[in-house]
């Protein structure tokens, strides 16, 4: 019988391969005693599955004393109880030399340092193991995707066809909001069962065949399909312009759409229409939504540009924040390098205003936000992407992304060449102005992510529009392309009644 299509194993260390959360455990007790905070048992968030540097600061908090000094003691000391006190956990080895008899490629993945990984490794093996992530190779480690997700990538294989081996709360987390199936094996703190995840005593008996059998009965992940669009003064330049939106919507089968210019009132009655959910914030700022919307996010009274969210309920078990943006469009940066020949330097100095913008959008999503649950960001930006033009350093897509946000167009289809994904602009073939000038065609809509993992990423036009000012007779009532991206959400986010 043909093997079932596990590509890899992705094992976390400390306490799951080798009996150090333990270890970790009584090292942070002594340090927190010592500075006058004794541990308890409800203190295991802030330390399991945790890097030096979250209970570092942590205990820095309830304490005064500076992180800086608990981190160097914590590292020392961990680093030394690791050295001399190393104990594989049971079946850990038998499980790993099963792998490679299996040809099961095997990664190391840890919130641990690079310093405290190499120690492990050398006294298992280092050839075990075809990667290692360690809290050092990633800008964020666990509770979030990033450390899965990297030795996915090094390892060339699907996040969805691996299992991952924690034993920690946080480590789960981690991996299955990367998108892979959890074999948990708690240490010191209980994991509850979930779809897509295993619970067992101890690796004990474990083997590749049960592995690769976890991925034919995990559940399949909830998808969502989320659209931006700009409707375009309410879409009222196109004749029945709110049955064409309806028709668009029903049509691309979208769960979650994120509106800008809707004229007061349209995120309202396109809900009402589909019998979905709906939040308005100010003038030009809607979500609709097909699942329940728990709570309205941001300033409900944001001005024409801005931002508004929702924190929509996809399951029981999923929620995701969802946030439309909508940014200045004075000056536009295409139109002065086009016609302007302006510099990149120049370019980059007049983006100040939607900088500032996404700054501060940025800002009230991470107030919003919690490690766990996903969030997307949507809108109109009115400014390229750095990763479509690598000329210009364009600051408002970099800020985003060194927040945290992937684009999503760009994960489904890195070559801007070959996929430019032009959203402006399907009616504006030539610039307004009657010279004839060729209208700059850029992408200025995005779908933005962090937690979620993506399936598909389209840009979206319906019929083929008239151009400019021939308008009124078009299927599609925009003057922009929408953004249509899939993603699976899995059992990370736990946020259910």
């Amino acid at each position: 019988m043909p093997h079932e299509p596990l590509e890899a194993v992705l094992f976390d260390m400390d306490g799951t391969l080798v009996d150090t959360e333990r270890l970790w455990w009584q090292t942070v007790e002594r340090i927190a005693a010592r500075i006058g905070r004794p541990l308890t048992g409800a203190d295991q968030p802030e330390v399991l599955g945790r890097p030096v540097e979250h209970t570092a600061a942590w205990l820095a908090r309830v304490t005064g004393t500076p992180t800086a000094e608990i981190a160097d003691e914590l590292h020392r000391e961990f680093a030394e109880r690791v050295r001399t006190g190393i104990v594989p956990r049971p079946g850990a080895l038998d499980l790993l030399e099963a792998l490679a008899r299996d040809g099961t490629p095997t990664a190391l993945v840890t919130a641990s340092p690079r310093e405290v990984a190499d120690t492990v490794l050398d006294a298992l093996g280092a050839d075990r193991f075809a990667v290692s992530v360690t809290a050092d190779d990633t800008e964020r480690t666990k509770p979030h995707p990033d450390p899965y997700l990297a030795a996915c990538r090094a390892l060339d294989v699907d996040p969805t066809r691996c299992v991952a081996v924690e034993d920690t709360g946080t480590g789960v987390s981690s991996a299955e909001a990367a998108g892979c199936a959890v074999l948990a094996v708690p240490s010191l703190a209980p994991i509850d069962a979930a779809p897509g995840r295993t619970v067992v005593a101890s690796l004990v008996g474990v083997t590749p065949q049960e592995l690769r059998a976890m991925l034919t009965q995990a559940a399949p992940p909830y998808e969502l399909r989320v659209m931006t669009w700009n409707l375009w003064h309410g879409g009222t330049k196109v004749d029945d312009h709110r049955a064409k939106q309806l028709k668009i919507i029903l049509e691309t089968g979208v769960d979650v759409v994120g509106l800008q210019e809707t004229s007061g009132t349209a995120a309202q009655e396109l809900a009402e229409a589909l019998g979905w959910y709906h939040h308005r914030a100010g003038e030009n700022l809607g979500v609709i939504s097909r699942h329940p919307i728990t709570a309205a996010l941001g300033d409900p009274d944001v001005g024409f540009y801005g931002a508004a969210g929702a924190r929509i309920r996809i399951s029981p078990a999923h929620e995701v924040d969802v946030w439309t943006a909508h940014l200045d469009y004075t000056p536009y940066g295409p139109y002065e390098a086009a016609f302007d020949k302006l510099p990149a330097a120049v370019l980059i100095t007049h983006e100040e205003t939607r900088l500032a913008q996404m700054r501060h959008i940025l800002r009230r999503i991470a107030d919003s936000a919690d490690d766990s649950r996903p969030v997307v960001l949507v809108g109109d930006f009115n400014t390229p992407s750095h990763l479509d033009r690598p000329d210009v350093g364009w600051p408002v897509t970099m800020t985003a992304e060194e927040a945290g946000l992937g684009d999503s167009y760009r994960e489904a289809h890195p070559d801007p060449v070959a996929e430019p994904g032009h959203t402006w602009s399907p009616v504006h073939v030539v610039h307004e102005d009657g010279s004839g000038r060729p209208e700059p065609q850029d992408r200025i809509d995005y779908v933005l992510h962090r937690g979620l993992t993506v399936l598909d990423s389209t840009t979206f036009v319906s019929g083929t529009p008239h151009p400019w000012p021939d308008v009124a007779g078009n299927d599609w009532p925009s003057d922009h392309a929408a953004v249509i991206t899939t993603f699976a959400l899995h059992s990370s986010g736990l946020h259910g009644a």
